[in-house]
């Protein structure tokens, strides 16, 4: 006989925020959006069928059984929203998304402010099926809806000096509880590498299960890295900027021992307080064994070639 324990750190089914709260949540994604100027990105559909986003399938996709819309929405590290697992969908009406804009700057050729939906057009948009591992040994399995990140730093057209890219998340301890806590330097910010941002894999995520992304999931528009512990995936993005140097990210600067600037998916490198070397995948009661680089060597451990994994975790 199956028995199911409930973890205190999952959501009750009365704490499952409907799903029709989130179906009509941007009037950008709706279509009419051929007018006016900004950033270009070129073939980005806006364009809705129905209450879904319409979308082509993306490489990259795992073939593996997707978590369940409930368990995607319901259970998320958002401390923004709070630190519980099941705090961000109870308090997501709390994350104002309109207006909404985000600014690109920095080393770069054509810096600016962006309407969001002016920043999203004019571009197809893709399902990738990606499979996300967070640093507590716990992962999933989620078709976001979203495109290259590489678009948006093209179109900004980098400098000869920049080699990373910095992100910022919103400020606004008014609506949002977690910011009037001192859990980490707010805002929330996060950075890759100029090639790791570039490279295909890595994505800006619009929607999940081919709907608009719910606030819990990081509304408007986040960043997705697969080969990355999920903290590097930074939510509601309102800043994209071309750095010389490498810039500061919210969980190294509180805890530099535990979270490094890289945190590629290691199984060789344990966290201070626990093993990475298995993960529990959401949904399931085995453990399964943690691969290197999420399951995505094969496209990404060229990036690392002669790198101390270890020491630049």
């Amino acid at each position: 006989m199956l028995i199911r324990r409930h973890v205190r750190s999952e959501p009750r089914a009365s704490e499952i925020t409907p799903r029709e709260v989130y179906l009509a949540r941007r009037d950008f994604m709706r279509g009419g959006l051929a007018l006016g100027a900004g950033l270009l990105l070129p073939g980005l559909v806006q364009a809705r069928s129905g209450n879904g986003l319409n979308f082509s399938p993306g490489p990259f996709s795992t073939d593996e059984p997707k978590t369940p819309w409930e368990d995607v929405t319901t259970y998320n590290n958002f401390y923004e929203l709070g630190t519980g697992k099941s705090d961000p969908s109870r308090n997501a009406d709390m994350l104002r998304t309109e207006p909404w804009s985000v600014v690109v700057d920095g080393a770069c050729a054509n810096p600016g402010r962006y309407a969001l939906e002016d920043f999203l057009k004019p571009h197809s948009l893709e399902e990738r099926i990606y499979r996300l591992r967070c640093v507590e040994g716990w992962s999933m399995v989620i078709p976001w809806v979203g495109f290259e990140l590489n678009q948006v730093l093209k179109h900004a057209e980098p400098t000869g000096s920049a080699r990373y890219v910095a992100f910022e998340t919103i400020l606004d301890p008014e609506n949002l509880p977690g910011q009037r806590r001192p859990v980490l330097q707010w805002p929330y910010t996060e950075g890759l590498r100029l090639d790791e941002a570039m490279h295909p894999l890595t994505i800006l995520a619009v929607g999940l299960y081919g709907e608009e992304l719910p606030n819990q999931n990081g509304a408007p528009l986040r960043l997705v890295v697969p080969w990355k512990y999920g903290f590097k995936s930074i939510k509601s993005i309102v800043r994209i900027t071309l750095a010389e140097e490498e810039p500061p990210t919210a969980w190294n600067q509180s805890q530099p021992n535990e979270y490094g600037f890289y945190s590629n998916v290691n199984p060789d490198v344990a966290h201070p307080r626990w093993s990475q070397r298995t993960e529990r995948r959401i949904g399931e009661f085995r453990r399964r064994r943690t691969e290197m680089f999420n399951g995505y060597g094969d496209e990404v451990a060229d990036l690392y070639a002669g790198m101390d994994l270890k020491k630049h975790f």
